[in-house]
């Protein structure tokens, strides 16, 4: 009985570390970036390069992807706006006919955008590869991240880790109960950023740099 009562006592202090840990995180991340990531266009500076991070066009039940679409809508405002001249869409095409950013690309040219103004990187399995891959491959410094504001935030509290000045033009979110899985990732996902700035992790490929004119 004590060996039992010993476990549950370590269990649950180490329960309350993590919850702890989980909390200041997301806190972390959410108040070091609210000053770079907003829904106003107006107020987003104009940079070279807008870095679109893909997500499936469709659900796993075959439902079109509200992220997908309005993370498009989001694109093409900043672009149509004068605040961007390239949009790179980061995303992943590691299984046979599935790629992000080719059906982003598709969608953005339907709207518009000059296909010789998009730019793809194949290569961002996770939103660390995306926006490290966006300075060591593509050359960029300094651009402004399209998503929904959960995900920019993190996405510049990673940049700005890693020397990049980025700022986070939000894309219209979801209905809160359609999207709470995603929020419940977002939150675990949020701490696992500190881990892997321990653990030093980096993108999975590498690859031979590109040049944006």
């Amino acid at each position: 009985m004590k060996i039992l009562k010993k476990i549950i006592i370590y269990g649950l202090i180490f329960f309350g570390i993590s919850v702890l840990f989980v909390w200041w995180a997301n806190h972390k991340i959410e108040t070091e970036t609210k000053d770079f990531v907003t829904y106003d266009v107006q107020k987003i500076p104009n940079k070279k390069i807008g870095l679109l991070l893909g997500t499936g066009k469709f659900l796993s039940n075959g439902i079109e992807n509200a992220y997908f679409f309005n993370r498009i809508d989001a694109a093409e405002q900043l672009y149509k706006s004068g605040k961007i001249k390239y949009i790179l869409i980061s995303g992943d095409n590691s299984i046979k006919d599935y790629s992000e950013p080719e059906d982003i690309q598709a969608e953005l040219i339907k709207r518009g955008i000059p296909a010789d103004k998009i730019v793809l990187d194949f290569a961002g399995f996770r939103t660390l590869d995306s926006v490290v891959r966006a300075k060591e491959i593509f050359g960029q410094n300094s651009f402004i991240i399209i998503s929904q504001k959960f995900h920019n935030e993190r996405a510049v509290f990673l940049a700005q880790h890693y020397g990049i000045k980025a700022y986070g033009f939000n894309a219209k979110d979801v209905n809160k109960y359609f999207g709470i899985k995603t929020k419940i990732r977002e939150y675990f996902a949020r701490a696992k950023v500190f881990i892997d700035f321990l653990l030093e992790v980096e993108p999975k490929f590498g690859g031979k740099k590109v040049e944006i004119k």
